[in-house]
């Protein structure tokens, strides 16, 4: 990176004015440059005797009328100079400086003629209303006043909710400036700052908020009419569109989040400004930078050296296509947005330094001084250069976060001192690996030590298979419309299979969780893949995963784990994919599950998955948080419990069949489930003789059925489990009824024929004595 002047402000008219402004130790609070580079506007805040005031400065000695307001405290000051597009051909732009009091002066400058004063108009409906922050949006402009209450109230919290959000188009014609019909977009709210990105407004509290309104931000979307709030701390929390006025209550829109809301931290936030890719950069007091995007998602970049950052301590932001330049006590940082690596870092000799927009050139930067405008330009990245920079920088990176984690010192570990203490030797041994086997394709390989060398062939297939994820997520960034869908159902295949094979803790498990609630379809087939799912030649549903991927499925984190942040198992997350994309196949898959889980620990072992919940119920609890129950749902419910082969469940499936009259499939299951334990027997053959005693519904089944019956009950049994269940009647019993539903003798006769005649227990215990061929047996001899 090279530094440049470009110009020492004799270019500029009154240049001396400027540099003389530049150089009295008093900070401009705002510098601002035209779009077109030729004009630098300061908002000067001075310290009396001098006035506060906005002056314009332009490039090449353009000749004309100056451009300066100054206003004497406690008069209304400039909240805000707004440049505005206009599509009149003649007049490229505009610029609105928008006072307190909701006046807007719309000036525009002509070339040989200076500054003219298009139009004042006023901004604010109400003489009362007094513009706090302000800025454009498109063709609109949106600010943020506050309204006082029209009496003293002593409750601070209706003191703090006054304030509005509102927008009004401002169109510029051949005919001059005309201002639209005003909007309020969120009345009742606390103080923002508006800041505007191409699609978007952000609104962040301001510093002296209330403490409860300053845990998160808001986004507006003006084409959705729709309002989301995120949280740094956690993120996207809720989304909601206001379809009318009445909707877009600042009290209505949080109703449905003020519980998650509370439990929230302060926003730690020193400095703040959109980003040309329209998200909203944000520096905290301990200098981290971050970005929080339209959709409320947040990513860090970059944590800015010198620890905590003072109140009064100006922090300069700027991005330059996918490079961001941070200008922080002397020092300029240059970073990779993307991968949050440090391009350059450069110690400026000047004091105080401002951006400036630089036209059409994304790898330079202007930034105005003192002595004048220098330009820093730097290389981009191409594609085929080094990659290992960037990515051994963040495997110390992180191994910094893991031993720091693990130290008890109090002292912190930064990348220097990890690279040259040679107390931790396996970052070092990573990184001597990663920079040997990414550079071979572009010269020859580098010799490794012997233990190096081992470490690399056992590595191996792990750093393949990040090169490819590597490739994947650029061609994911550099593809068409028309192809991120096929590439991201790669991503999240490789990104689910490499979940798989690490440890399931809780920050993987709600990675997957918000996997596959962003891309299910793709991860399903990520799961179908990893699980390796298909039917056999006899059209069997089989598996052949390794059981260290049955134990991440099978893996159920502590109650205390999944209950606060809504994060579901990963169990759980595969059988909700199931019912939304292959229903039919849900059952066979839990009964492998099972089959798997018996292999591996005894029945009811605590250390098991089986040993908590049952598969089966964790299945079913899946099914119940479906919105619509129908029909099929009456099926899988059933198929589920009986899939178990479990005694309860299969009891609970019956009768679930009996309560839907579904009697040859009652039947079906008794002849079935019969035959796993003599337990199990006694119980189906008791319900249905119950059964039976009541209606007449068995009856066409009565030869399926009597065989069922257990070898230890007896004629007394069956007659007394009869006479409990047969139906109460409030009439006389009559010897010949005409309702010819009445159970009869006649009915339950076979089955009381086959009691008899079957051999009793105690004839099978005498059988070898009856069967003897002398009875009783001879006398012994007698002693004499």
């Amino acid at each position: 990176m090279k530094l440049r002047q470009v110009s020492d402000l004799s270019d500029f008219s009154r240049g001396h004015w400027l540099r003389e402004l530049l150089c009295r130790g008093e900070e401009p609070s705002h510098v601002q440059s035209s779009p077109d580079g030729q004009h630098v506007l300061l908002l000067q805040k001075s310290r009396p005797p001098a006035l506060p005031r906005v002056v314009a400065f332009q490039r090449h000695s353009i000749a004309g009328a100056d451009l300066e307001r100054s206003w004497q405290p406690p008069q209304p000051a400039p909240v805000g100079l707004l440049f505005l597009q206009s599509p009149v051909v003649p007049v490229s732009w505009v610029l609105a400086v928008v006072w307190e009091h909701g006046r807007t002066e719309v000036w525009h400058f002509v070339v040989a003629v200076g500054w003219q004063l298009l139009q004042t108009l006023e901004l604010c409906q109400g003489a009362r209303a007094r513009v706090v922050s302000v800025c454009s949006q498109g063709a609109s402009l949106v600010w943020c006043e506050e309204r006082p209450p029209l009496g003293a109230h002593s409750d601070v919290s209706k003191c703090t909710f006054r304030f509005c959000v509102c927008a009004r188009a401002l169109e510029l014609g051949e005919q001059g400036v005309r201002l639209g019909t005003a909007r309020i977009v969120l009345h009742n709210s606390p103080e923002y700052q508006v800041l505007a990105s191409p699609q978007h407004v952000f609104l962040v509290p301001a510093a002296a908020g209330f403490a409860t309104t300053s845990k998160f931000l808001l986004i507006w979307h003006p084409e959705k009419a729709e309002f989301t709030i995120t949280a740094p701390s956690a993120g996207f929390i809720h989304s909601k569109v206001l379809r009318s006025s009445s909707e877009s209550d600042f009290k209505k829109l949080l109703l449905g989040s003020v519980g998650l809301l509370s439990g929230f931290a302060p926003l730690d936030i020193h400095t703040s400004t959109v980003s040309n890719s329209g998200g909203l950069l944000l520096v905290s007091t301990k200098g981290s930078v971050s970005i929080v995007e339209p959709d409320g998602t947040q990513r860090h970049i970059f944590d800015l050296e010198g620890g905590p950052l003072a109140q009064g301590s100006p922090v300069q932001l700027k991005t330059f296509g996918s490079i961001l330049a941070c200008v922080l006590a002397g020092v300029l940082y240059l970073v990779d947005q993307n991968s949050g690596r440090l391009v350059e870092k450069e110690v400026l000799s000047m004091k105080e330094v401002h951006f400036l927009e630089s036209q059409g050139e994304e790898d330079s930067i202007q930034l105005l001084s003192q002595s004048g405008i220098y330009s820093f330009s730097f290389s981009k990245p191409e594609d085929n250069s080094r990659p290992e920079p960037c990515l051994v920088e963040m495997v110390f990176e992180e191994a910094c976060r893991y031993y720091q984690r693990r130290s008890l010192s109090s002292s912190k570990l930064t990348v220097e001192k990890l690279k040259k203490g040679g107390t931790f030797q396996a970052p070092v041994v990573l990184a001597a690996i990663l920079q040997h086997s990414l550079h071979q394709k572009q010269k020859p390989a580098r010799s490794l030590q012997d233990s190096y060398a081992k470490l690399l062939s056992t590595v191996s297939l792990e750093l393949q298979s990040y090169m490819s994820l590597e490739l994947l997520k650029t061609c994911v960034v550099c593809a068409p419309e028309s192809e991120v869908e096929s590439y991201c159902k790669e991503l999240v295949e490789q990104e689910v299979s490499r979940i798989l094979q690490s440890d399931m803790d809780k920050d993987n498990l709600a990675y997957l969780n918000s996997v596959f609630a962003s891309f299910p379809k793709a991860a399903w087939k990520a799961t179908r893949s990893c699980l390796q799912l298909q039917h056999n030649g006899d059209g069997l549903l089989v598996a052949r995963a390794t059981p260290e991927v049955w134990k991440k499925v099978l893996c159920q984190p502590q109650l205390e784990e999944v209950g606060q942040n809504g994060m579901v198992p990963l169990f759980e997350l595969i059988c909700a994919s199931f019912l939304r994309f292959k229903p039919q196949w849900l059952p066979s898959f839990v009964e492998l599950t099972q089959q798997y889980v018996s292999s591996s620990w005894s029945y009811g072992s605590k250390e098991g998955p089986e040993g908590r919940v049952p598969l089966y119920k964790r299945a079913l609890g899946v099914l119940a948080q479906k919105n619509k129950h129908g029909k099929a749902d009456e099926e899988m419910e059933l198929e589920l419990l009986l899939c178990s082969k479990r005694p309860k469940a299969v009891l609970q499936a019956l009768h679930l069949l009996i309560h839907l009259k579904q009697w040859q499939r009652v039947v079906e299951v008794a002849e079935k489930f019969s035959k796993l334990s003599p337990l199990l027997n006694k119980e189906i053959f008791i319900t249905l003789l119950a059964e039976f005693a009541q209606h007449r519904e068995l009856d066409p089944y009565l030869d399926r059925l009597w065989p069922l019956c257990p070898a230890e009950l007896t004629t007394s049994d069956i007659l007394t489990t009869v006479l409990q269940h047969l139906p109460h009647s409030q009439e006389d019993p009559v010897p010949f009824s005409s309702e010819g539903n009445q159970l009869t003798v006649g009915l339950l006769k076979p089955l009381l024929q086959r009691v008899v005649q079957r051999p009793s227990v105690q004839d099978e215990m005498y059988s070898d004595a009856l069967q003897s061929s002398t009875f009783p047996p001879p006398t012994p001899p007698r002693e004499h």
